[in-house]
């Protein structure tokens, strides 16, 4: 079925055309009963698209990959990936298809993509379907990582199939429609290079080049700019999780854009009590992936990509090795910034780039209370969101969420001192942490509830979580409990990948 008349966007499909090495064109196995659940009119409106049209048949068909615009051929894209440190040379999209590429209203091309549309060529024995839970999870969390400023894919729809899937149990299934940058990561430079063909890589180095790092074109080396672009953008990135208490889970190889955009919300969730050894995933036994370990794992990620540009960067290897090495040294140093910068801004604590000795100071400040809410196991949003009404002059919201408050007040007492060295009005800088420290954030409690009620057929508390989550900075009344973590003593929270 074609949906030239619904479509009037204007669709490509330049990944696809450029790289037929690294993509299978494929087609999405039917819908029985395609069933809208939950159309994001905003970002549809954003693309291009009438959101009255897609919530009709023929946008319901288009958003299970069902009716396709004339002249554009879906594929599911190739890429091979380190997954909890083992090498896996072909993985790709087992269950998603790239339908194509489309440009929004403020010039940036976005990808169209289907997850849960039904087994590819990549699906390695899955059975290439989703089912709703996983699928509304991802919508939830990524658009929550849109309103608190985070890069990230985003979710277009989750269209019910129809069709039941078996996991441990038969669950109703679904497509998500995912937008984002591109769905080019580490893993499809991996997947390039194994086929051994050296201007492949460089093909898709000057592709990503062009499309998420061009200003690498005017350096004397694009491919170490690209590398070194590429290295700064997942520092931001990572530092920016860190800020909020956003554990990812599967920060696989094949889970890091080149973007810098977060993608695959799988076994991923925000902290309650702050623990650097937080994990959620239910898989990750050994904690790889915990919280306070992702900048590290982001370094090493990254340091696979390198060794996917060695030709590019020097015809010599040695020399090659040399420069790539000297790039990747550069990850602490950028992660240092981006996560200062970030922290301060939630302390209230104004930009000195010029003093190094009052960065350290801030950065320790910033350390020290993060070993204290580690220490007495005190929730991290709640704690950085009260210490605006610590700065109004009144420590008590703060204060009340220690139960030893002694530690806590001999910190305040630096705090002030370092505040009182900037002179600037206390209202207007509680005003700015307001707007960096977020009151709602997708609480795992909440997610589980919305979640079940959905799978059961109610969407009104996934509707309520969204609207929550949508302003995470504004405070309004009647949603106090949407800001409070999860009773104590309940059994560890743990994700699934969903397939």
């Amino acid at each position: 079925m074609e949906a030239e008349a619904l479509i009037e966007v204007r669709f490509d499909d330049s990944f696809a055309r450029a790289f037929p090495e690294l993509c299978e064109p494929w087609q999405a196995e039917p819908s029985p009963d395609p069933r809208l659940l939950v159309l994001n009119r905003d970002l549809a409106t954003q693309l291009g698209f009438d959101p009255g049209a897609l919530e009709g048949p023929e946008g319901v068909a288009f958003l299970v990959g069902a009716a396709i615009p004339a002249g554009v051929q879906p594929v599911a894209q190739a890429y091979a990936g380190h997954q909890f440190g083992g090498f896996a040379p072909r993985l790709g999209d087992g269950r998603a298809l790239l339908i194509g590429e489309v440009v929004d209203q403020e010039g940036g091309r976005r990808d169209i993509h289907l997850k849960g549309s039904g087994r590819t060529p990549f699906a390695r024995g899955g059975d290439g379907r989703a089912a709703v839970g996983p699928m509304l999870r991802e919508y939830v969390i990524s658009e929550a990582m849109h309103a608190l400023g985070i890069p990230t894919t985003r979710s277009l729809a989750v269209v019910t199939t129809g069709a039941q899937v078996t996991r441990e149990r038969l669950l109703p299934g679904a497509v998500l429609t995912r937008v984002a940058a591109s769905h080019i990561r580490v893993g499809t430079f991996q997947y390039a290079a194994l086929q051994r063909d050296p201007a492949l890589v460089q093909r898709l180095a000057d592709h990503v080049i062009a499309r998420h790092h061009p200003q690498a074109v005017e350096s004397e080396n694009p491919y170490v700019e690209l590398l070194r672009s590429v290295i700064d953008v997942q520092a931001s990135l990572v530092a920016r999780w860190m800020a909020v208490g956003f554990v990812h889970g599967v920060m696989n190889t094949d889970n890091t854009t080149i973007s810098g955009e977060t993608i695959d919300y799988g076994p991923c969730a925000f902290m309650d009590a702050f623990d650097p050894a937080t994990v959620f995933s239910s898989i990750d036994h050994g904690g790889r992936y915990a919280y306070g370990n992702q900048s590290q794992i982001a370094q090493w990620n990254l340091a696979r990509l390198a060794e996917t540009l060695l030709p590019l960067i020097a015809a010599d290897p040695e020399e090659a090795v040399e420069r790539a090495t000297e790039v990747l040294h550069t990850f602490a140093g950028n992660y240092r910034e981006h996560w200062g910068t970030t922290v301060r801004a939630k302390l209230g604590l104004r930009d000195r780039h010029d003093d190094e000795l009052l960065l350290a100071d801030d950065l320790l400040l910033a350390d020290d209370l993060l070993a204290m809410l580690h220490q007495q196991q005190v929730d991290l949003t709640s704690a950085f969101r009260q210490l605006s009404s610590l700065v109004r002059g009144d420590a008590r919201p703060a204060r009340v969420l220690f139960g030893d408050p002694a530690p806590f007040d001999a910190w305040v007492d630096r705090y002030r001192t370092r505040l009182a060295m900037q002179a600037a009005d206390p209202a207007v800088v509680a005003a700015e942490m307001d707007r960096v420290n977020p009151l709602y954030i997708p609480r795992n409690h909440r997610v589980e509830e919305a979640l079940d009620a959905a799978t059961a057929g109610d969407l009104d508390p996934f509707r309520r979580l969204v609207d929550v989550v949508s302003q995470p900075f504004d405070e309004r009344p009647g949603l106090e409990g949407y800001a409070v973590p999860a009773p104590h003593g309940g059994r560890p929270y743990r994700t699934f990948c969903g397939t």
